[in-house]
């Protein structure tokens, strides 16, 4: 239900833009989780319905600007400033309630996960 996609080959410094598509349905809380080998998956990101409000990781503020269009029904993550230990899979994940959070458990909604490298 969930479609990421936008990953790729960057050099540090450079931008990346995900997509996360949700194939017609409408989810109140969007985000973006990552993950590296061998680490848990952590939060990134997340939007409420409206774009209004938004919470970050503290390892991508002022760097990473999430949003969403929901006249397409797709999340966006924009990545500025990318360093190698950004290197990761991004999952999009998706819930209905409509308070923001950062706990993967509570998301019940995953895409397949897009690759992100970012060579020095």
């Amino acid at each position: 239900q969930l479609q990421a996609s936008g990953g790729g080959l960057v050099q540090a410094g450079g931008s990346l833009r995900l997509s996360c598509a949700t194939s017609g349905r409408s989810f109140n809380t969007m985000a973006w989780f990552r993950q590296t080998p061998g680490k848990e998956r952590e939060f990134v990101s997340a939007v409420n319905w409206s774009g209004e409000n938004t919470i970050y990781a503290e390892f991508v503020k002022g760097r990473f600007t999430i949003s969403r269009d929901n006249a397409k029904n797709t999340v966006y993550l924009q990545m500025n400033n990318l360093k190698p230990e950004d290197t990761a899979i991004y999952y999009c994940a998706a819930r209905h309630p409509t308070v923001l959070s950062r706990h993967r458990g509570q998301y019940n909604y995953w895409g397949q996960g897009t690759l992100v490298t970012v060579s020095s």
